[in-house]
C-alpha cells in the first residue's frame, strides 16, 4: 500500500531511504538542515523542507507531520552538547507528533547500544538504559517506545556500522596500529540498510529489531580486504596484551520477520 512518508534527516542515509520509497511509489517528504541541499532534493523531485532539532525544532515541522509514516533518522549528539541533549531533541519532537497526522514512527537508533561483553547480542539484551553502553540513545527509544498504542505505532531499528560508497573500513584504519583485529564487525552496507527499512515499511513490523550484515568477519580480514580494494596503507594488527573485548550483534529476527536477502551479507564482499 503506498504511503505518505516523512523523514527526518535526509542525510547518507535518509537522502537514498527517500530517493528508493519514491521509487516504489511512496509520497515522501523530509528535513535537511542546508538551503542549498534543500535546492538539490527537490530538483530530483523530493519534498524537502528546512528543519534544525536545536534540541527544540526550528523550521517547517507542521509540513514534516502531513505524513502517516515519520521515519526519524537524527544522529544522536553528545560532546559538549551533554547526554541529555538527544532524549531531549526526540522529547520535543515527540510532543509534537502526538499532535499530528503520524500514526507510525520508526526510530533508526544504533547497535552501540550494546555493551561489549564478547559474546552473541539480541535485541532482548539491552532494554533499559542501565544496561547500555549508550543509555541516552536507549532512554530515547524507551520515549518513543512508551508512545506506542492500538492506534499509534512505533518501530525501533537498531543499526550497526554503516559501510559503503566513500564509507570504507581501510580509510579509518590506514597506517594506524590496531590491537582489535581478532574481533569481529558488526557492518551494515547503505543499500541494505535502505533495503530492510522498506521491507520493515512493508511488512509493517512494530518492536524493536538489529540492521546489522548477517557474517561477522575479524576486523583485521576486513581492513586488509578493504585496504586492497582501496590502495589504502594496511594497517598494523598487533596482538594485545590480554583478549579485548567484543560483541557480535545478531540480526537473525529482522531477517526472519521480513524475509529479506542482504545484497552484501558479508562484509569482505562490500564493493
Amino acid at each position: 500500500m503506498k504511503q505518505t512518508i516523512s523523514i527526518i534527516g535526509l542525510g547518507w542515509l535518509g537522502g537514498p531511504l527517500a530517493h528508493e520509497l519514491t521509487r516504489q511509489g511512496h509520497q515522501v517528504l523530509g528535513s535537511t538542515t542546508s538551503p542549498e541541499k534543500q535546492t538539490q532534493l527537490q530538483a530530483v523531485g523530493i519534498d524537502a523542507y528546512l528543519l534544525n532539532l536545536a534540541p527544540q525544532p526550528k523550521g517547517d515541522l507542521e509540513a514534516l507531520l502531513n505524513a502517516t509514516i515519520l521515519v526519524v533518522n537524527v544522529p544522536p549528539k553528545a560532546g559538549k552538547f551533554g547526554d541529555d541533549f538527544h532524549p531531549t531533541q526526540m522529547k520535543l519532537l515527540a510532543e509534537a507528533v502526538q499532535k499530528s497526522a503520524v500514526r507510525w514512527v520508526i526510530y533508526v537508533s544504533s547497535t552501540s547500544v550494546y555493551p561489549e561483553l564478547s559474546r552473541i547480542m539480541t535485541e532482548a539484551d539491552v532494554q533499559t538504559p542501565d544496561q547500555s553502553a549508550a543509555p541516552a540513545l536507549v532512554r530515547a527509544e524507551q520515549m518513543w517506545l512508551g508512545l506506542q498504542t492500538d492506534v499509534f505505532r512505533v518501530t525501533i531499528l537498531r543499526c550497526g556500522g554503516l559501510m559503503g560508497y566513500e564509507r570504507q573500513a581501510g580509510k579509518y584504519v590506514a597506517g594506524r596500529t590496531v590491537n582489535s583485529g581478532a574481533a569481529p564487525v558488526n557492518y551494515i552496507h547503505r543499500d541494505d540498510a535502505v533495503g530492510l527499512i522498506c521491507a520493515v515499511i512493508e511488512k509493517q513490523l512494530t518492536g524493536v529489531y538489529n540492521m546489522v550484515a548477517p557474517q561477522h568477519p575479524s576486523r583485521a580480514n576486513v581492513y586488509r580486504e578493504s585496504c586492497k580494494k582501496h590502495g589504502y596503507e594496511l594497517p598494523i594488527l598487533i596482538e594485545p596484551t590480554e583478549p579485548v573485548a567484543f560483541k557480535l550483534i545478531s540480526s537473525a529476527e529482522v531477517i526472519r520477520q521480513t524475509g529479506y536477502v542482504f545484497q552484501y551479507a558479508n562484509p569482505l564482499d562490500f564493493p
